[in-house]
């Protein structure tokens, strides 16, 4: 990567990282997840500047978190009350949050720890039948909804990495229908987050086309092995995978 003042010249390492991305969006979307923390990963990793990756991360999560949704939904397992109580608090704070300019450094470490006790919680827990879930407490998941969307809009995730465990740890469904619902919430989230940035100016990489493109194909593939080829334990893995990838980049970047 060359970096020239303010602009930005995507050459030297452009074949490698529009490699590792569809891959990255092939694995979140198996899980109904959008993307974003492993984005903002990858374009850490290969120096994006800081005031584009927020906004990519965003953008990305729109195509492959719709993507995801429409796989899961085709496959009969969204739960349209469970998104709604969620998506009603998450909504409004996720473009407040979208329009802040802070600093998400301390976010992002509390976040990754948070990943971690989430992953512990899910991988060594009793298993209990989701034949007759919980039922859903409306002001709770309304409230947890307004804290996971402004966090979301802060640092550019859509927040199913946080959604997605909390509907299992709540036993509200089972991981088929956690990934239906984060797939839409995080679709509103990342959509809600990039008009609140709008309103203050956003700019994108020049290979933006591209990487719609090449993370497109890497969603496609994984929402629908996810929604319709693979089953709930081994969804469960690559989620504990993906929670733990993301908890690392987020405590280390």
């Amino acid at each position: 990567l060359v970096h020239t003042g303010q602009n930005y010249d995507f050459e030297l390492n452009e074949v490698f990282f529009l490699i590792l991305l569809p891959i990255i969006s092939f694995l979140y979307a198996s899980v109904g997840h959008g993307g974003a923390s492993g984005y903002l990963a990858l374009m850490a990793l290969f120096s994006f500047p800081n005031e584009m990756m927020k906004q990519t991360a965003l953008l990305l999560n729109l195509i492959v978190a719709g993507i995801a949704f429409t796989q899961y939904y085709r496959a009969g397992h969204f739960n349209k009350n469970l998104f709604l109580y969620f998506a009603i608090g998450s909504i409004p704070m996720a473009f407040i949050g979208g329009q802040w300019a802070l600093d998400p450094a301390i976010y992002k470490k509390i976040l990754g720890v948070f990943l971690f006790f989430a992953v512990l919680r899910m991988l060594f827990s009793t298993p209990k039948s989701l034949k007759n879930p919980n039922s859903i407490k409306p002001l709770l998941a309304i409230l947890l909804g307004a804290g996971i969307g402004l966090f979301s809009g802060l640092i550019g995730i859509g927040g199913g990495i946080i959604l997605t465990p909390i509907i299992l740890l709540l036993h509200y469904g089972n991981m088929k229908e956690a990934a239906a619902v984060s797939a839409l919430f995080i679709w509103v989230n990342s959509a809600s987050g990039l008009l609140g940035q709008w309103s203050s100016g956003i700019e994108f990489p020049p290979l933006t086309m591209l990487m719609v493109v090449v993370a497109l194909i890497g969603g496609s593939i994984g929402s629908y092995y996810g929604s319709k080829r693979w089953n709930n334990k081994k969804l469960e893995y690559f989620l504990a995978f993906i929670l733990t990838t993301a908890g690392i980049k987020l405590i280390l970047f």
